[in-house]
């Protein structure tokens, strides 16, 4: 069911009475806190916890006790979706549209009007919002929407972000976490990936030397030896310090740059990955990993030491699927997520498959599964849900669906629900496996994948196949059929930017068209 649409009188009206009732804060919160715990580039297999029905090899490979003390306390899903690459999800959880909808298929430069997309001879790139989200009307090539922590704040939320943030380019609204409603900034700006993880280098701050991806804020920190997982997580947990003594609702919002590249070594943790023998490349991820999993811990503790733990909703997430370019990574490309298939930039399952844990005490069943499949722009919703609004003012429409009954009765399923990626840009000039040009839809057991530029359709039944090896579309030409239909008329609802033909300045058909 959608939101009833408030006017503008009535979220006045909400304004005025959350401002009231945190002037008398009540010893005890009447809305939980929320936190979003997200992790960049983190496959769904890059953890010691499992989200199949048996372990994996790589799950064997990895230390994160921390998500194994989440998910024995939580809910466990383990058919958790988010886009190939990181803006549109970020854009995606803010927004609660889907990316074919919001149009930032892509991930955004840091500098404003200049395409990410890799350059093609045959195709014109698609008229995608390369300067991302933006909480402002009228800025071109941008998404405008009501973004998630502003309707929060309106209820009266203390909301914090710290990390990455890469919603929008510099010089527009979206680069700036303040405009998305946020009344703390720790580290958030247009950038997707830091310069550099270590104080030893002003996480890339050297005279002469940083770029737009050098991080901001963290000066306190220069030369330290704080990893900067450490030095995000303790400034995340410093600024919660206001809002714990005011005994206010927060929203704390903490979007690590790990595990993204570059793959430099969190020295507390890489000396267990050496002694395995894994090469110096996989040692390094498994480090970032590891360290991401204690800041895990870290947050965990605070709220147990602060006692309101028991009021706090934890949610874990990932922005797209495990790297599998090598290198960076080490190994054989396209191998790092077996048995999924592919990485990131890949609408494969290894690109989109995330690792997802949910706590809400007094909500959730402690080391339940929901085997349901949820994508990320679910979260809006459901958070707003959490934060008891079921009425908000916000000038987009949600294509997200709220997870909350899953998280009270996890056994529920609805095989008729559809997901759709849409990614008709180029991500990487050598492309790979379901990377550049490509759409997908998963109902049910069926997943479909669309190759934009070829016309090329393939199947596959993830209940039997989770590494999609097997393409059965000329199997069941009917279904193959219907699915395509179903993605074609939901893209053309959405009006979802599609790549252009150099040579006739032509649009690329609508699937099956």
């Amino acid at each position: 069911m959608k939101p009833i649409q408030l006017s503008r009188w009535g979220c006045i009206c909400l304004i005025v009475c959350s401002i009231s009732s945190m002037a008398q804060p009540s010893p005890v919160n009447a809305k939980p806190n929320i936190i979003v715990f997200l992790v960049d580039d983190m496959g769904w297999e890059d953890t010691s916890v499992p989200f199949w029905e048996q372990l994996t090899d790589r799950n064997k490979r990895f230390r994160t006790p921390n998500m194994e003390r989440l998910a024995r306390e939580g809910v466990k899903f383990t058919n958790a979706y988010a886009t190939p690459v990181c803006t549109p999800s970020r854009v995606s959880m803010i927004t609660g549209m889907n990316a074919a909808h919001h149009g930032v298929t892509n991930w955004t430069s840091p500098r404003k009007d200049v395409n990410a997309d890799a350059a093609d001879v045959a195709l014109d790139t698609a008229p995608w919002n390369w300067n991302g989200f933006s909480p402002v009307q009228g800025v071109p090539h941008t998404v405008y929407a009501t973004p998630l922590p502003a309707l929060l704040k309106t209820a009266g939320y203390y909301t914090i972000h710290a990390g990455k943030a890469h919603w929008g380019a510099m010089g527009t609204p979206g680069a700036n976490p303040y405009n998305m409603g946020f009344l703390v900034n720790i580290a958030g700006h247009a950038a997707g990936h830091p310069q550099s993880y270590l104080s030893e280098e002003n996480y890339g701050n050297m005279p002469g030397k940083a770029t737009a991806q050098a991080v901001p804020d963290l000066e306190e920190y220069y030369g330290s030896g704080n990893f900067l997982t450490e030095a995000l997580t303790r400034e995340a947990l410093k600024a919660l310090d206001e809002p714990v003594k005011r005994q206010q609702p927060f929203y704390l919002y903490l979007a690590h740059y790990a595990v993204h590249v570059p793959l430099q070594a969190d020295k507390k943790y890489i000396q267990h990955y050496q002694d395995m023998g894994l090469d110096e490349a996989e040692a390094r991820y498994a480090s970032l990993i590891e360290g991401m999993d204690a800041s895990l811990g870290e947050v965990m503790d605070y709220l147990a030491a602060r006692k309101i733990a028991d009021n706090t909703i934890i949610m874990f997430m990932s922005d797209n699927g495990g790297l599998s370019l090598a290198p960076p990574r080490g190994g054989t490309p396209h191998t790092q997520n077996l048995p999924l298939r592919a990485g990131k930039g890949s609408v494969y399952e290894g690109g989109i498959r995330e690792p997802m844990l949910v706590k809400w005490p007094g909500v959730t069943k402690a080391g339940s599964t929901v085997s349901q499949y949820v994508m990320i722009e679910d979260f809006f919703p459901t958070i707003l849900e959490m934060a008891g609004m079921q009425l908000y003012d916000a000038v987009q429409t949600v294509d997200g669906k709220s997870f909350v009954s899953l998280l009270k009765n996890p056994g529920q399923t609805d095989s008729l629900r559809t997901l759709i990626w849409h990614y008709p840009n180029k991500w990487i000039a050598e492309g790979g496996p379901g990377i550049n040009y490509r759409s997908a839809l998963r109902q049910g057991r069926w997943k479909l994948v669309y190759d934009q530029q070829q016309g090329h359709t393939e199947l596959y039944d993830l209940v039997a196949d989770i590494g999609e090896k097997q393409d059965l579309s000329a199997v069941y030409p009917k279904k193959t059929s219907a699915l395509l239909s179903l993605l074609s008329e939901q893209l053309q609802r959405w009006n979802a930017p599609m790549p252009v033909l150099k040579a006739s300045g032509k649009t690329l058909p609508w699937p099956g068209k």
